[in-house]
């Protein structure tokens, strides 16, 4: 995957009047919770809750405790990195407003559901004791049990129990003759069956073990009826990575383009190791246009990582690509370039190849020395045996090492409009050949086409003298 395409997602931070930049360095979306951690600018690390996409609190935080929540959903959920194409669709908003710590759980009460309130307070114990969670949790739990609530107050209850393991006080409550025939409903019913009592318990099991056939269907099922495609999205992007197949596609592209664009989408699909151009044929029309508006490097960076395995029609496209791509960037990427140059070189007319071969050389040359450029182009070389330009090349390599030849390698040099290069051959020569015009001649002009207009008097001064 081509990183130039792949922009770091950024968020901005309120808290209370303090405001914070800061780029996210991973999502976990587990259920119906997705948390986030941001590094701001000055290195503090951020971690924020949400819950149906919004956001539920967040707070800075130096060590992330073992078995605290967010260190079991980093295992159990499903985890995108910094360096994931699709991270900016995950993220609600890029403003994160960070609510008031002490009346966090009266709002929450007026957004959600007292069980869903419960629930909540569970993925907070990074911010909050567990004792407090634990209060706030036996308040919902006492509420519905004094109202004859059993079956929520059940719920509350095996939440508490869950959450805080240690507390006798929960699960001696959670195992009472009182709560025997809920317990036994829970363990002897149906996932569908307890769906219809306990929905927020079923999406989180079958969440948990989402990778087995029955769960996994039944997640997707609940998933599709609330219309949480990207999520459905995210199942399929981990079941592609995990399994290295690509069941449906065209179906997943549908639906990922309510979140992104085509572009974004590719890359997307490289980060899989999926080759879009092969399962999409709507990609070919897309690179077309960035051609048509003359974007030859965009187009080149979303096909670099599947030059070999492009359908034969894209011929007609990579031969606009070798025609208009500048040869500094191919001779950046030229090991990711080499084999479509080598059938292109043998394809194309001999004078247009010779002079994208010309330039290309001489971009190489800026960056490597004579004897890497050599062995780097050999396998193109191969490709066009009888090619001028290889035979300057091969000539070069013979004089590189003859102090007698420097007059010879100096003018190759400057064919390539290596002028660094030339004027050191030149210079040589002139020290070996005092009395000689012709290598002062030519160091005035190599400082010429290097723009050093008073260094190419100087020389020309020195020529005049010697004539």
């Amino acid at each position: 995957m081509n990183n130039k395409l792949i922009m770091p997602v950024e968020i901005s931070i309120k808290e209370k009047k303090k405001l914070s930049q800061g780029k996210v360095m991973q999502v976990v979306v587990f259920s119906r919770c997705t948390m986030i951690e941001v590094e701001s600018s000055l290195n503090e690390n951020y971690y924020l809750i949400y819950y149906k996409n919004n956001l539920v609190y967040g707070e800075k935080v130096e060590k992330i405790e073992k078995d605290s929540f967010i260190d079991k959903i980093r295992k159990m959920g499903i985890v995108l990195h910094s360096d994931h194409p699709f991270l900016s669709a995950i993220i609600p908003s890029q403003t994160a407003t960070i609510p008031n710590k002490n009346k966090l759980f009266s709002q929450l009460q007026n957004q959600y559901s007292l069980q869903e309130v419960a629930y909540i307070a569970t993925t907070l114990d990074s911010f909050f004791t567990k004792k407090q969670l634990s209060n706030v949790i036996y308040k919902i739990f006492y509420h519905y049990r004094r109202n004859g609530n059993f079956m929520q107050a059940f719920q509350i209850i095996k939440i508490l129990a869950n959450f805080a393991p240690d507390l006798n006080s929960a699960r001696e409550i959670k195992n009472s003759l009182e709560f025997h025939s809920y317990m036994e409903f829970y363990t002897s019913s149906s996932l569908s069956t307890i769906q219809e009592k306990d929905s927020l318990f079923v999406e989180w099991h079958c969440f948990r073990y989402r990778l087995q056939p029955d769960e996994g269907k039944m997640l997707e099922g609940l998933l599709r009826k609330q219309d949480s495609f990207l999520t459905l999205l995210l199942l399929w992007m981990e079941k592609v990575e995990k399994y290295a197949k690509v069941p449906s596609i065209e179906a997943y592209t549908t639906m990922a383009l309510q979140f992104v664009s085509m572009e974004k989408w590719i890359v997307t699909l490289d980060y899989l190791h999926i080759n879009p151009f092969q399962v999409l044929p709507q990609t070919k029309s897309m690179i077309e246009e960035m051609l048509q508006e003359e974007h030859y490097e965009t187009a080149a960076l979303y096909l670099m990582n599947f030059l070999n395995a492009l359908p034969d029609t894209y011929e007609e496209i990579l031969h606009t690509l070798w025609e208009h791509l500048d040869p500094t960037f191919i001779a950046t990427h030229i090991d990711t370039f080499m084999v479509m140059i080598q059938q292109l070189v043998l394809e194309d007319g001999e004078k247009q190849s010779e002079q994208r071969l010309l330039q290309l050389i001489g971009k190489l040359l800026e960056t490597y020395d004579l004897k890497e450029v050599h062995e780097k182009l050999l396998p193109i070389q191969k490709s066009a045996p009888h090619s001028p330009v290889f035979r300057k090349i091969n000539k070069m390599m013979t004089l590189l090492d003859d102090p007698d030849q420097m007059m010879e390698l100096g003018q190759y040099y400057a064919e390539f409009k290596q002028y660094d290069e030339a004027i050191e051959c030149f210079s040589w020569e002139m020290e070996l050949y005092p009395d000689d015009p012709a290598p002062v001649s030519q160091l005035s002009k190599m400082y010429q086409n290097k723009g050093m207009v008073k260094e190419a008097f100087a020389y020309h001064q020195i020529l005049d003298q010697m004539k």
